[in-house]
């Protein structure tokens, strides 16, 4: 295995840690033990691919996401790559069953556990998962021994991993977080949280983006069945796609590429997370990374008011 990243380089907020502009989310690896050997070699393949971010958490196939990256890595060194996990969902090893707590107690009880199955004794980044509904908790409970682990040099930068902007715009105004991870609320299909970006980049506060195929359908393009936000693609998105498609179409370029290099031109995001389950899909998504993309695409997605006029552009 190589020890050099062939991705870029960027850092998280203001502090010192930095991160490959791409991550290889892990959100569905593990979820069949029947295929443990694949969910290994993906993991495998993104380090070998040049990607050292791997994010995960509790959450993602009752921990076995976890275990599989601890598995997959355990004999490089620890230096050589970057894990993000999350908290505020304790996880029962016994049952695979997990309940939301944001307590102090349920914080490092949710690190202790997440430490075991990642085969290490530090994680880089630490994020508060999924408080919507528990914002009073998250951030009187939560956030300070998130930040007291980090003042003890117990993980590196402290987060919060949402599928929404508005709850983040809380965290930044109330708290003192080095990065935030926002899933499938700026992609190519939507904008509308560019002013909390704006926002982020003005405090310092770097953005991992998840979802940023909306769950399928900026790969598999305005197809029957197409998946967006976890459900069949309503109209308005179908009709959304197929006009960007047709502007893909006239340049050459890949729905894919143009998802995850869209999002990265703006200076807030750090880096996309981007999820795969299988060897080639690893592979599939550096190359869409890596891929060229004339200007003049981007300024006909513009021209054709398919993106925010205020979005930058690669």
């Amino acid at each position: 295995m190589t020890t050099q990243p062939s991705l870029p380089i960027a850092q998280v907020g203001t502090r010192s840690q930095r991160v490959t502009r791409m991550g290889l989310g892990s959100g569905f690896i593990g979820a069949d033990p029947a295929q443990w050997p694949r969910s290994l070699e993906t993991v495998q393949t993104a380090f070998d691919q040049g990607v050292r971010l791997f994010d995960t958490a509790p959450l993602y196939s009752a921990g076995r996401a976890e275990e599989a990256i601890g598995e997959a890595l355990a004999g490089i060194p620890r230096d050589q790559y970057v894990i993000s996990t999350k908290v505020g969902r304790l996880l029962d090893m016994e049952t695979r069953t997990l309940h939301f707590d944001y307590s102090r107690d349920g914080v490092l009880r949710s690190l202790e556990g997440s430490l075991r199955r990642l085969r290490t004794d530090h994680v880089e980044i630490l994020h508060i998962h999924d408080s919507d509904h528990h914002m009073e908790d998250a951030l009187a409970e939560a956030y300070p021994t998130l930040e007291e682990l980090r003042r003890q040099g117990v993980v590196r930068a402290i987060g919060a991993g949402m599928n929404q902007w508005q709850a983040l715009l809380r965290f930044a105004q109330e708290a003192d977080f080095d990065c935030f991870l926002l899933a499938g609320r700026y992609t190519l299909l939507e904008q509308m949280s560019l002013d909390f970006l704006a926002l982020c980049h003005q405090r310092g506060i770097g953005l991992l983006l998840g979802g940023v195929y909306n769950t399928g359908i900026l790969v598999t393009g305005a197809v029957p069945g197409a998946r967006y936000q976890y459900a069949e693609a309503p109209v308005a998105i179908l009709d959304k796609t197929r006009a960007i498609e047709a502007i893909c179409a006239r340049h050459g370029v890949a729905l894919a590429a143009a998802a995850q290099q869209f999002v990265l031109a703006h200076p807030a995001v750090a880096a996309v997370v981007v999820g795969a389950v299988a060897p080639e899909e690893v592979r599939a998504n550096v190359a869409a990374f890596s891929a060229t993309i004339p200007a003049a695409f981007w300024t006909d997605l513009r021209d054709a008011g398919l993106i925010d006029a205020a979005a930058p552009l690669p």
